[in-house]
């Protein structure tokens, strides 16, 4: 430690305990938020212990006066008064690991370079995924060990909507994977599922960003991380409504994207039919059942060329021409076959009804009037695969989320290794995952959080409240994040990883700033991360992927707001 670091001394007048202790601030010395600071506490016939810690509140007030009055007395030098500041310090290590506070009047100093390594306990991982910056600039990592299920799994992101820039922080955190080298060899076959919930933000990745500035890059740099876009990536579009060609349902981007749906064959052979009814009241209706029953004996469906089915004699290419036959089906006089048996009519007519309700969000969906259906499924063949779902509504959005995410599931099962690795980002989990109830989607995303760590699957999930998510998939996060919070959401136990001082900071966040908790660490870190590189909008997506050198600023584009992160998309 050098003496020009020296910031002040551990104060007596208040208690030093292993967990916590206040420093005196030196008069021509100061100390913030999120500082690392290191001290050395003497012990009698043994090595020193080294004390390292982060800020966690700072105060200043006037020693020798009385009343709240006075302080107008001192600033007019009637009464004698001194100002004195005080910083707050939680104890984020101990090396050797011996649990004894520091004593009144030890020098602390302001940790750099290798000891705030230390103190952060970084210099001990061989995998340091760059996570973001310090407010001084400095990088901040997370231990990939807890995200590739080397010793845990999966990111948990929580804030407002359009403030918290979940999304856009997401997407960093797969740049940061696919970029930084921290993947090694394995980053070539590494893959990522992405499912655009919100907008065609997420559908110019492969695009630079045309406002990125010279200053945006060089924070790039100090993180070690080339200032480009995503290099491979395929984007997926649900056809659009009324369209026999299947022309993809996007307005931005003319070309790169496919169309996606399911033909009826699939829809029969793989049994899609609960995902109709993915919501999570379902687990408390009789009609279930009846889902079911239907469901296998839609197994029976005989393949009747581009994805169109026979069955009874019937030749079905259209989902509401399937629905009909299902319909009276169950609801003949003999519908013990298809509905079951012991099954009432009224639990029937709600079956009908609930079926009957998703002919219009997805008879665009299931469908065989196209040849080749076969080029239309999702596959994760680039290295980031981009779903957009932004043009359908809720239950379109449950179907194609519950669906992928099923076979990829099982694809992963049958591969019988957890490498390579395949990263989810979802948003909203809270529609897919609600804390209470049950539904096809939520078992899925509850195997995710639980074994997914074993098959190589690891979520990257997001949502505006933790608290409105089944608690199991975000206990099963390792690694959690928290942008701008709601002042009564910030008070809910999901949030209980943070410090009370971290708290009531996360109702004031500026977009591009996010605490990041993971499991090494006793407090959480404030990280802000780079303005995007890749284009997250059609506006910003000027240069095509092709004609910018990677890193390269723009020669001339508007001026960007005050606010760095003014024009992100709302996550």
């Amino acid at each position: 430690m050098e003496d020009k670091r020296s910031v002040g001394r551990v104060i007596g007048t208040e208690d030093a305990t292993p967990l916590e202790f206040w420093v005196g601030v030196a008069p021509d010395q100061f100390l913030q938020l999120d500082d690392v600071v290191a001290t050395q506490r003497p012990l009698p016939g043994r090595e020193p212990v080294q004390v390292y810690g982060i800020v966690s509140q700072v105060r200043a007030r006037h020693e020798g006066v009385r009343f709240d009055s006075d302080v107008f007395l001192v600033a007019d030098g009637v009464l004698p008064a001194e100002t004195a500041e005080a910083a707050l310090v939680s104890a984020t290590r101990f090396e050797p690991e011996v649990f004894v506070p520091p004593l009144p009047g030890c020098e602390v100093f302001r940790a750099a370079d290798n000891q705030r390594d230390k103190a952060l306990g970084w210099e001990r991982w061989t995998n340091r995924l760059p996570a973001g910056l310090s407010r001084d600039d400095e990088p901040i990592f997370v231990n990939l060990d807890f995200i590739d299920g080397t010793r845990g799994a999966h990111v948990n992101i929580s804030g407002i909507s359009g403030v918290a820039t979940k999304t856009t922080y997401a997407s960093f955190l797969l740049y940061s994977l696919f970029t930084s080298g921290v993947l090694g060899a394995e980053a070539a076959n590494t893959k990522a599922l992405v499912f655009n919930v919100k907008g065609e933000d997420l559908l110019f990745l492969d695009h630079h960003n045309r406002f990125l500035e010279a200053e945006d890059v060089d924070r790039y740099h100090l993180l070690r991380l080339p200032a480009d876009r995503f290099p491979s990536v395929g984007f997926f579009a649900p056809p659009r409504r009324g369209d026999t060609s299947g022309v993809p349902d996007v307005a931005g981007r003319g070309e790169g994207v496919t169309s996606f749906f399911w033909s009826i064959q699939d829809f029969c052979h793989d049994e899609l039919l609960p995902f109709l009814f993915a919501d999570a009241e379902d687990d408390r209706q009789q009609y279930t059942l009846v889902v079911a029953n239907v469901a296998a004996r839609l197994r029976d469906a005989v393949p009747a060329g581009d994805g169109a089915v026979t069955i009874e004699g019937r030749n079905l290419r259209t989902f509401r021409q399937l629905v009909d036959f299902i319909a009276q089906r169950v609801q003949a006089d003999d519908n013990a076959e298809w509905a079951g048996r012991a099954i009432g009519s009224g639990t029937v007519n709600a079956f009908v009804r609930r079926l009957y309700g998703a002919v219009r969000p997805l008879e665009h969906l299931i469908r065989a009037d196209l040849a080749n259906p076969d080029r239309h499924k999702i596959r994760t063949v680039e290295q980031v695969t981009v779903v957009d779902l932004h043009n359908l509504n809720d239950r379109a959005k449950r179907f194609v989320v519950g669906v992928t995410l099923r076979r990829t599931f099982e694809e992963k099962e049958r591969s019988g290794s957890s490498r390579p690795l395949l990263f989810v980002v979802l948003d909203e989990l809270n529609k897919y995952a609600p804390r209470d109830g049950s539904s096809p989607i939520k078992e899925i995303l509850l195997d995710v959080a639980e074994r997914g760590r074993s098959l190589g699957i690891i979520l990257i999930g997001a949502q505006q409240t933790a608290s409105e998510v089944e608690r199991r998939i975000v206990a099963n996060s390792a690694v959690r994040v928290v942008g701008r919070l709601d002042p009564a959401e910030a008070t809910r136990p999901e949030y209980g990883f943070l410090t009370g001082v971290a708290r009531q900071r996360a109702t004031i966040l500026r977009p591009g700033s996010m605490f990041v908790t993971q499991p090494e660490l006793p407090v959480p870190l404030l990280v802000t991360f780079p303005f995007p590189s890749w284009a997250t909008r059609v506006g910003e997506a000027g240069l095509t992927a092709d004609t910018a050198p990677p890193g390269a600023a723009p020669s001339s584009g508007p001026a960007i707001d005050d606010d760095p992160f003014a024009g992100l998309p709302s996550s």
